[in-house]
């Protein structure tokens, strides 16, 4: 078990040395994790896949997400508007088509069924926090208690913070 987590580990680390000397921003780890070289974050490779409430983005990003991974990685959370804003493509010829029909102006390598992801960004007692829109390129405010369409997409600093 120790030795196919350290083959794992030594692959990803020569993966991204090498993607680095190549100038790729996105490596897909082959893991259901993206990491994102520009940024130093990794990033879910996929959304929660349905509609998802602020306060259950929060402990699917925690506790479920990375029960999903043959590797355990620590410190998954919700990312902040800029991360989230850093994923975005304004080209009109990138992106992709999501599951529930929205246009995305996303980097393919991470695939969304719906376009508007929770943030970290906000008051954490109040009772809204912002979401950002992969359709538009914009983000807004709406109620935690909210739902329909919002996804959950979990991102960790490289760095461990």
């Amino acid at each position: 078990m120790k030795a196919t987590i350290g083959l794992i580990l030594v692959a990803l680390v020569l993966g991204i040395t090498t993607a680095l000397w190549a100038g790729e921003r996105f490596i897909d780890n082959g893991d259901g994790t993206v990491t994102d070289t520009q940024q130093g974050l990794m990033w879910a490779a996929t959304d929660n896949h349905g509609d998802i409430d602020w306060h259950q983005a929060e402990k699917w990003v925690q506790y479920t997400f990375p029960l999903t991974l043959p590797v355990q990685y620590g410190n998954w959370r919700l990312p902040r508007l800029a991360e989230l804003h850093s994923l975005s493509q304004s080209d009109a010829g990138d992106g992709y088509e999501a599951e529930c029909g929205q246009r995305l102006k996303l980097t393919p390598i991470i695939r969304l069924s719906c376009g508007w992801v929770w943030s970290a960004d906000g008051d954490a007692v109040a009772p809204t926090a912002y979401v950002f829109n992969f359709d538009n390129v914009y983000h807004y405010s709406v109620r935690k208690a909210h739902r329909r369409g919002y996804r959950a997409l979990a991102v960790r600093n490289l760095d461990g913070e």
